[in-house]
């Protein structure tokens, strides 16, 4: 068991709790620069797919773990970032290292003026109301044929930075550490963020508005800000997501990929970096083992490999239930309580994490 002595409240908003951590951080991103020298262009392909969508995922985890409101509509965000980053390299000719930015940019934006119509609404409305934008968002991308070209879709072009040539499918170790850096900056970010007055506010919002309205926080304002965040770092995740894919449309950002995304954090862990990463993995590996699965049963009763439509998603239906039901702090809040159980050992209390009401009774009236 390690006990942290802390001797100022620097202490409290340090970016690592205790230098054994840092060590273990540096370790894992050490593994993750090597994972192309380990693995071949396949799994690379997947290991790049699982940070696109930890990115995504740390984007609404902003806004829902840490802000406490829910949405159901950030296909868009990964929409509007994946067609602006494209259009402003086709249109205008810029190079990736500014239309990428310029595209998250463009996603924040639109963000913030979506939040100023929507932070008057709480809980099921305010998902209502986004998945009412994500439903827009795909019509929209159709009207505007001449510019999106509607359901036909777009290319996006290989990504040049300083002279150098990044295809998904020539370079996929290249294209796997431009993603990792991306999310090594968000992660830094996303960090800084929680440390600072902001990520405070944030908290108190999600914990009671009432509350935070009362220590002078402004609600609506910190709502805008949120949002803003939370769909710029998703505009990102669209615009690396536009670039593995190489071609998309409409389709590649319906609403299912919103109601994926949320159930991701979900089951990863809401208001943790980490949940996004866990959430990730599932949503990137479990397709892939599924089909694993599937061809190792058909082989060994010596049958043809059968295609079973929706099975992935009853799948990822079943294992949101359960963890809703026995385990609804997620993956990370199962890790937590595993390393908690051997740090205290043998003074562990089984109810040390009875779950607690997350509102004041003056916030049931809303």
């Amino acid at each position: 068991m390690r006990t942290v002595f802390k001797t100022s409240y620097d202490a409290d908003i340090n970016l690592f709790r205790h230098a054994p951590q840092a060590g273990w951080y540096a370790a894992l991103l050490a593994l993750a620069l090597i994972v192309p020298f380990m693995f071949d262009d396949f799994w690379i392909g997947e290991a790049t797919n699982m940070l696109i969508w930890a990115i995504a995922g740390m984007g609404l985890m902003i806004l829902v773990g840490q802000t406490g409101q829910a949405s159901l509509g950030h296909a868009a965000f990964l929409a509007v970032g994946c067609y602006a980053n494209v259009l402003l390299q086709e249109k205008l000719g810029l190079p990736f290292i500014i239309s990428f930015p310029l595209g998250g940019l463009i996603a924040g934006l639109a963000g913030v003026l979506i939040a100023i119509p929507t932070t008057r609404l709480h809980g099921i409305y305010l998902a209502i109301g986004t998945l009412a934008i994500s439903i827009l968002a795909d019509d929209l991308i159709v009207i505007a044929e001449p510019l999106t070209n509607g359901v036909i879709g777009l290319f996006a072009p290989d990504i040049q930075i300083f002279g150098v040539s990044i295809n998904r499918y020539a370079q996929p170790d290249l294209f796997y550490w431009l993603v990792l850096v991306v999310t090594v900056l968000v992660v830094l970010a996303y960090r800084n963020i929680l440390r600072s007055s902001l990520g405070r506010s944030f908290a108190a919002v999600r914990d009671s508005e009432v509350s935070a309205r009362a220590m002078g926080v402004n609600v609506a304002k910190t709502k805008a800000i949120s949002f803003g965040i939370s769909a710029g770092i998703t505009g990102l995740a669209g615009a690396l997501m536009g670039h593995f894919a190489g071609i998309f449309n409409n389709e590649t950002f319906n609403i299912i990929i919103s109601i994926q995304l949320l159930l991701m954090i979900v089951i990863g862990g809401l208001g943790s970096i980490h949940g996004a990463f866990f959430g990730a993995v599932i949503v990137a590996i479990l397709p892939q083992a599924i089909a694993i699965s599937r061809d190792m049963v058909t082989n060994a009763l010596g049958m043809s490999s059968i295609a079973i439509p929706g099975l992935e998603t009853a799948i990822f239906g079943a294992i949101l239930i359960g963890f809703i039901l026995f385990e609804p702090m997620g993956i990370y809040g199962r890790w937590i309580k595993i390393r908690t159980y051997f740090q205290l050992f043998p003074f562990y209390r089984r109810d040390m994490f009875r779950r607690q009401k997350s509102y004041l009774k003056t916030e049931r009236m809303r």
